[in-house]
């Protein structure tokens, strides 16, 4: 109660989650499995102990990381890889399912959903330190979070204004964990290294091509994702806001300031690392990233509760959204 505040709970109450997710492999393979799997819980389970149990299964693969590679450059044993891709499995499965448990036992709350993005927001550093233990990218793995974080909070915050939280054909949820988890199966066969030689060696096809630079094949991945994933992403996500802003003859502007926490707080997280006298990005990778997505995570909940909230999350902003929520009639309520 003390961390949602009264406000909060008000808040809550007049919360009605709208979600659509145009994934063909979502809709065609993974909601029947889905909703078979769900039948293996009793109906006395709660839905959020299944959300909770979900978020243990990343918080154990983050975990398996940091003792078999405490600064994410090191080959942990094979089995390891395995087992994040299995972890993270059965975290997206359970991800999925507590909801559908929810409407079995008709428990559906607005607390609940808000818990379940909150573990999801979380979700997105443990696995991202998986995924580095696995890919042995050490002090990148942080960029692998930022790329991560960036299309979640985006679409936290298109999902504000336009009352609907729209997953697009491709996804990050569905196709995204998907090919994470495929990624880690890849490496059981393949071995650690296979990420950090040069992708020149790691994809033979393009070992006859000299002018290319030797950059590890992590790096090229890191660069696709960007290209292919969080740009355009990022794109649909403003592009769906200000139509939503132009239609209630508001201020792109003013709707553009909600990002200012979060890139405040990325901002502020790399001047640190790149100052750093003991450069914590290298040496404490895991400190790091749990820091920062410990940060994110309350970001993505405060955005979530902002609207009746009157944003006392960001006091600072209040005066400019009071102007933008009052005057302008913004009457899209997402709580």
């Amino acid at each position: 109660m003390g961390y949602i505040g009264h406000h909060g709970i008000a808040a809550l109450h007049k919360y009605k989650y709208s979600g659509v997710d145009n994934s063909l492999v979502a809709k065609y393979i993974l909601q029947p499995f889905w909703s078979r799997f769900v039948n293996i819980f009793p109906l006395w389970v709660p839905p959020n102990m299944i959300t909770l149990t979900g978020f243990v299964f990343v918080l154990l693969s983050a975990l398996l990381g940091y003792i078999y590679s405490p600064h994410l450059d090191t080959a942990p044993p094979r089995w390891v890889h395995f087992a994040h891709g299995m972890l993270l499995f059965l975290y997206q499965t359970f991800d999925a399912v507590d909801g559908k448990q929810a409407r079995r036992t008709n428990s559906s709350s607005p607390l609940g959903e808000l818990f379940d993005h909150g573990c999801d927001a979380l979700a997105c550093a443990f696995e991202t330190l998986a995924f580095g233990s696995t890919s042995m990218c050490g002090r990148t793995t942080f960029w692998f979070w930022i790329i991560a974080a960036i299309p979640f909070y985006c679409a936290t915050w298109e999902h504000f204004f336009t009352n609907t939280l729209i997953l697009p054909v491709v996804n990050g949820p569905t196709e995204g964990l998907m090919l994470i988890y495929l990624c880690h199966f890849l490496t059981f066969f393949m071995g650690a290294e296979w990420w950090a030689q040069d992708f020149r060696k790691s994809i033979p096809l393009l070992s006859w091509v000299p002018f290319l630079p030797e950059i590890p094949f992590y790096g090229v991945v890191l660069f696709l994702m960007i290209i292919f994933a969080v740009i355009p992403t990022v794109g649909s996500n403003v592009s769906n806001v200000q139509k939503v802003v132009r239609a209630r003859k508001g201020s792109m502007l003013l709707a553009l300031a909600m990002l200012f926490p979060f890139i405040l707080l990325v901002g502020g997280v790399l001047i640190w690392c790149y100052l750093s006298p003991s450069d914590i990005m290298g040496n404490y990778p895991h400190l790091l990233i749990t820091g920062t997505g410990m940060a994110f995570g309350f970001l993505v909940v405060r955005l979530h509760l902002v609207f009746s909230t009157r944003l006392h999350a960001f006091p600072f902003l209040l005066p400019l959204f009071d102007s933008f929520i009052i005057n302008k009639s913004y009457s899209y309520q997402y709580i």
